[in-house]
């Protein structure tokens, strides 16, 4: 699926501070993803800590130049573009570039979010992902569309 992205070009932060729960990864800022993404974002956070759940985002936005050079990291890694589509897109398929996209971190947040079933807007997308969610407005009234098993299907 190619997403429209009327900003590709526009980075996201490439690393924050530390999250507060679990230091091995980041917190960055929602900088760069799509206003109402953002808010989304924000509200999740916020109905999470209620709930005494630390919502990390590890990260959001992507450029497509961050997205081709991680990319191009998993190709180098794995010998091929194929096995590498497996684990990450290239930036014309990249919810991240179109700015729709988080990496939430840890596994109690991740958790606490899929269990919001779309209610909240964010779905799991990949069974081999339970870190990647993406943002539509439309999962609050359909829920979360079943999951592929990886990014390439």
């Amino acid at each position: 699926m190619v997403l429209p992205a009327d900003q590709p070009d526009v980075p996201g932060p490439d690393d924050g501070p530390a999250c507060s729960v679990d230091p091995q990864y980041s917190d960055e800022a929602p900088t760069g993803l799509r206003p109402a993404v953002q808010a989304a974002w924000r509200s999740a956070r916020s109905q999470a800590a209620r709930q005494r759940i630390t919502l990390c985002l590890n990260d959001g936005k992507r450029s497509r130049a961050q997205q081709l050079a991680l990319f191009d990291d998993y190709v180098r890694q794995y010998g091929s573009e194929e096995i590498a589509r497996q684990y990450v897109l290239p930036p014309g398929k990249s919810a991240h570039v179109s700015g729709y996209a988080v990496d939430v971190q840890p596994a109690s947040a991740y958790r606490w979010l899929q269990a919001t079933t779309g209610r909240l807007g964010w779905c799991r997308i990949y069974d081999n992902e339970p870190w990647h969610f993406e943002y539509a407005a439309r999962y609050r009234s359909t829920g979360c569309p079943p999951r592929l098993p990886e990014p390439e299907g």
